[in-house]
């Protein structure tokens, strides 16, 4: 029996090393050159071309090779008998915390416009912001979200989160559902979205989110790049709804020559790095999940489709 990677837009190489020294008695497999098909019993999985996951008769688990499962549930054709389960890393988390600091940082900081000022030779120092009037709303309150919050707040921020259900979480005081999203929102002065992308969520960051906000308000978008309404973004910006954007993800990725978020001069880009799957590091989660499926014992960070994450 085997394990198969389907990962057109990823280089297999390093995966297939890291999954090697975890097991080296592990059959690999590379999509499309995966037969014969029989053999597979798990399947890890990233953009995967919809309907090939139908393809494997003793397919037992679908893995995603990264936290993120919204690329597997987007899959019309998706089997909906077979358990799904994702990645959860602490490279990741801490990954994920350390670039939203920095983003924030650099906000707080007003790096951003020194930045501008140093083409035009201009030396004059801005008054400094006051991190009690620097409120930071974080949308999405899971295991990155939680992480982000708790490193902000030890850097002397006040940081309140919004999540889909209710329930306490030390430190953080939490809105929850629509009902109170307005009022989580009237109180951020920068928003950060962790979200799962889910129907829920899709678009979440449009107009009417920002219009709720405190005036010239910052975004930062590290969750799924649909999570933007992207036609809101810029005139949001040119209004003085937001004063400026932080963004890692894309509606369609790479972000297309042209786009007009390249050259607008209160967006910053990266290039979907705010944190990165190390295979290294998860191999070993991966090799247990197939021990598991082959012991008939409960699977790791198994997904609940319904919800989405």
């Amino acid at each position: 029996m085997a394990l198969t990677l389907i990962c057109p837009d990823k280089d297999p190489a390093p995966w297939i090393r890291a999954l090697n020294d975890a097991d080296p008695k592990l059959e690999i497999r590379v999509w499309p050159d995966d037969h014969p098909r029989e053999e597979i019993e798990l399947a890890l999985t990233w953009s995967h071309p919809w309907g090939c996951l139908t393809l494997y008769p003793n397919l037992g688990c679908i893995s995603s090779m990264g936290a993120g499962v919204d690329h597997l549930l987007s899959d019309p054709d998706l089997p909906g008998d077979i358990p799904l389960v994702r990645i959860i890393d602490s490279g990741l988390v801490s990954d994920m915390a350390e670039y939203i600091l920095l983003a924030v940082l650099s906000h707080f900081r007003q790096f951003d416009i020194y930045h501008n000022r140093q083409s035009h030779q201009d030396w004059h120092p801005l008054a400094p912001l006051d991190k009690k009037d620097f409120s930071i709303g974080i949308m999405g309150l899971g295991q990155l979200g939680r992480a982000a919050a708790q490193q902000l707040i030890s850097h002397g921020f006040s940081v309140t989160g919004w999540k889909n259900s209710s329930g306490t979480i030390p430190g953080i005081p939490s809105f929850y559902g629509k009902e109170q999203l307005f009022e989580f929102l009237s109180q951020t002065r920068v928003l950060i979205c962790l979200l799962p992308l889910t129907q829920a969520t899709c678009r979440i960051l449009n107009s009417q989110t920002f219009s709720r906000l405190a005036r010239e308000s910052y975004l930062i978008n590290v969750g799924r790049g649909k999570h933007l309404d992207e036609n809101a973004l810029i005139p949001a910006l040119d209004r003085g709804l937001l004063s400026g954007a932080c963004l890692d993800v894309f509606a369609k990725e790479p972000l297309e020559p042209g786009h007009p978020f390249w050259s607008h001069p209160k967006i910053k880009i990266t290039p979907h790095i705010s944190s990165l799957t190390q295979p290294a590091s998860v191999a070993p989660q991966i090799i247990e999940n197939l021990k598991r499926l082959r012991t008939g014992r409960p699977l790791l960070n198994l997904v609940d489709p319904q919800k989405g994450y």
